[in-house]
């Protein structure tokens, strides 16, 4: 709650002073949902290889930049056949990881020897790419077919990344998840990666949308009245709702039964809280302020 902030108890937790393996688990496990890189590419001898990796996300818009991040491993300091083959080839398919192919794509983390193929072992599709040699995954919904531009070496120690920067040239989106040329989320249902072996799913509940306008100037927290700033029934996200509005709504801007103005304040705040949580915001500041 807003004005709580001084029980919060905090571990310090300083690099370079526990084991990689446990600094690993708090960066992943804070820094998370993170999407899924489906990465599928091949050797020099025409082998394809498929693997996933969570250090992954969109960099630029102009030119279209993806990177991920393939990680020394921790226990005997050698690197993935991705890299090796991105070194090779200097191309790649990232493939996005939603809900029906996610335990294939966990399956594909194993170390299957270099000679295997990883589409055979977890049973997908390799579909052919137009713009690079590496297939994409057929039953992925979102294909991004790329070029390597750099590969940054972070490190040479076990647990040290290499970030591989990637710039798309050709993105192949499944039409059932697409709805007025947009990506529905609510369709794609896709995973995200946590720490340790949990994952998320980003459907149904779990999806929320939030408006802020950007061109307008907000309240903001400072300026809302100090009763309403350090409320203990009111959350801090709840707060951020009314500290997004462009100002302060006149009273005859909604409609409120008049009865609710000869509230208790902490009533008129639960009764805020319920406006809040129904898309009411401006309902809500009025209750209020007035």
């Amino acid at each position: 709650m807003a004005n709580h902030k001084s029980e919060l108890m905090k571990r310090r937790i300083i690099p370079g002073e526990l084991p990689t393996k446990d600094l690993h688990q708090y960066l992943v496990g804070a820094i998370a949902p993170r999407p899924i890189a489906f990465v599928s590419t091949l050797d020099e001898d025409g082998n394809p290889n498929l693997a996933p990796y969570s250090f992954f996300n969109t960099f630029s818009s102009n030119p279209p930049i993806l990177v991920f991040s393939s990680n020394r491993k921790v226990t005997d300091n050698t690197t993935k056949d991705t890299l090796h083959n991105i070194r090779v080839t200097g191309e790649c398919v990232i493939n996005i990881v939603n809900y029906p192919i996610v335990r294939q794509t966990a399956l594909a983390s194993v170390e299957f020897p270099s000679n295997d193929n990883e589409f055979v072992k977890v049973g997908l599709t390799p579909e052919k790419a137009e713009t690079v040699s590496a297939a994409r995954v057929l039953e992925s919904p979102v294909n991004f077919e790329c070029k390597v531009k750099d590969i940054i070496e972070l490190g040479d120690k076990g647990g040290a990344g290499h970030l591989i920067i990637c710039e798309v040239t050709l993105i192949t989106v499944s039409e059932d998840v697409i709805e007025n040329d947009r990506i529905n989320p609510h369709k794609l249902d896709l995973v995200g990666r946590l720490g340790r072996n949990y994952y998320v799913r980003a459907s149904g509940d779990a999806i929320m949308e939030i408006y802020q306008p950007f061109i307008a100037t907000p309240i903001g927290f400072d300026r809302l009245p100090e009763s309403i700033r350090n409320s203990a029934i009111l959350t801090g996200n709840e707060l951020g709702y009314l500290a997004s509005l462009n100002g302060f709504p006149e009273k005859e801007e909604v409609e409120l039964d008049e009865h609710l103005f000869s509230l208790d304040f902490d009533s008129k705040q639960r009764k805020a809280s319920e406006f809040i949580a129904q898309g009411k915001i401006k309902e809500a500041m009025v209750l209020l302020y007035f």
